[in-house]
């Protein structure tokens, strides 16, 4: 078989179902944690639960901007849709910001801002997707990520989070930092994907 046709087999197993499959029935009353879920406002459960899961919260720019500078990360990609927001004001502040982000180059880049889909306060939970992330691996790939979050976009528990799918055929939940513990029982971080995960709420 040529290289072609494998090519062309691979991309035809990955393409979107036409049709989805049905989600399976559950009481969403009884798979939530009730624990985790205390408190009426849903950055704040957010919040908590991503520290807990060693993400950073962030609700200020200049929370961001001294982050990256205490710790050296001065290049990064951004959002061509969030530059004028966010992206400028690093650039201000010292830091060198791209906008186009070039595959051939992903060592250069120290932190990556892209938009979040959404949030899910109960795990302290990100969600991106091709949909609303402008390049996946920006998010992926640097040191940093940077999940730019609207209130609006927070769900309260994971079967919310669930319901709100939408259309995407790529979806991916990040919670907290990349992680592993497969190698001895020891927790490594920053092993698949980025070592710090940051929300900023906008």
């Amino acid at each position: 078989m040529s290289r072609d046709a494998i090519f062309a087999k691979i991309e035809s197993a990955n393409a979107a179902l036409k049709e989805k499959a049905a989600y399976p029935k559950y009481d969403s009353e009884i798979v939530h944690s009730a624990p985790k879920l205390e408190g009426d406002d849903l950055w704040e459960i957010f919040s908590r639960n991503f520290k807990y899961v060693n993400g950073k919260p962030m609700n200020s720019i200049q929370q961001l901007i001294d982050f990256l500078q205490q710790n050296k990360q001065r290049h990064g990609y951004c959002d061509p849709a969030l530059f004028e927001t966010i992206g400028r004001q690093l650039a201000a502040a010292g830091l060198t910001v791209e906008t186009e982000y070039h595959r051939d180059r992903y060592d250069d880049y120290q932190f990556g801002i892209t938009r979040a889909t959404g949030a899910i306060a109960e795990s302290g939970t990100i969600i991106i997707d091709d949909e609303r992330t402008s390049h996946r691996l920006a998010a992926l790939s640097p040191w940093v990520h940077v999940a730019v979050l609207e209130r609006s976009e927070i769900h309260r528990t994971i079967p919310d989070a669930i319901a709100a799918f939408g259309s995407s055929p790529n979806i991916i939940w990040c919670t907290g930092p990349s992680k592993t513990a497969d190698v001895e029982g020891i927790l490594i971080e920053g092993v698949h994907g980025p070592g710090e995960q940051i929300a900023l709420l906008r």
